[in-house]
């Protein structure tokens, strides 16, 4: 399943719109109607989930008449009634009326603020596979004691290049507030943000919760997962409580790795 940017999305349904129009002297069935009908379900289903209201009210349209008497007729006499075609338009104008409230909605929102329904289990195993990483594998390739924030985004991105996971190293940058925030690692196959985090010295502790607390309102706005990963040379003393005040934001998780 593909995991989409707010740009990405917009201008699909935008895209979508205008080819609406076109349709108009179509039919049920047609290739154009056809393709056009999948790509509206497949930006529904992949942007706003299927317990989305767009996915089910879209999926139930019937592109045909549908009245008390429409199963007595034969398909001529639909043909010559213009039944059909009157439902076709109607139908299509309520297909248009969705995808005007789905770029509304999406506006107004954070991207991952309009998916309605579970993550996939592709994609909750893959987010396993990377707080897995992180947990368990990140401490064993630090050979000494890291003294900046690099070596262990360094470290990070070789354990990702070892499991073959796709991801982009402070390439993608989100606007909040004035300022411009660039996520560590981006993991787009399942709309995740990476940041590393070093305590390396007393005070740390207290500058890292204001940093993530800033970080998640920021990124929260462009995915729908985030993962800190705070890598403690020994001077975070109540893991659990330092992680736990983080993890009541919805899709924040935040891991301490002990050097």
């Amino acid at each position: 399943m593909r995991s989409w940017t707010k740009d990405e999305a917009l201008r699909e349904l935008k895209t979508l719109i205008v080819e609406a129009d076109n349709l108009e002297n179509g039919s049920k069935g047609s290739a154009p109607h056809t393709r056009w009908c999948a790509r509206v379900l497949t930006v529904f289903e992949e942007v706003f989930g299927q317990e989305s209201r767009y996915y089910a009210s879209f999926e139930q349209l019937p592109w045909e008449w549908v009245g008390a008497s429409a199963g007595w007729l034969s398909q001529i006499e639909r043909v010559n009634m213009g039944k059909d075609r009157e439902a076709y338009r109607t139908q299509l104008g309520t297909a248009k009326g969705l995808l005007l409230a789905a770029v509304d909605e999406l506006r107004r929102s954070n991207i991952g603020d309009v998916y309605k329904g579970k993550d996939t289990p592709h994609e909750a195993s893959s987010l396993l596979k990377i707080i897995s990483l992180a947990e368990r594998k990140l401490r064993k390739v630090m050979r000494g004691g890291p003294k900046k924030e690099t070596e262990i985004q360094d470290a990070m991105e070789n354990l990702l290049v070892g499991a073959d996971i796709q991801y982009s190293r402070e390439a993608e940058a989100i606007e909040y507030s004035s300022k411009t925030y660039k996520p560590d690692f981006v993991v787009r196959q399942v709309d995740l943000a990476i940041e590393m985090k070093l305590c390396s010295r007393e005070g740390r502790e207290k500058e890292i919760i204001a940093e993530i607390n800033d970080d998640i309102l920021a990124y929260q706005t462009g995915f729908r997962n985030l993962l800190f990963v705070v890598y403690d040379l020994g001077f975070i003393r109540d893991v659990e409580r330092f992680a736990s005040s983080f993890e009541d934001h919805d899709n924040v998780i935040v891991r301490v790795v002990k050097h």
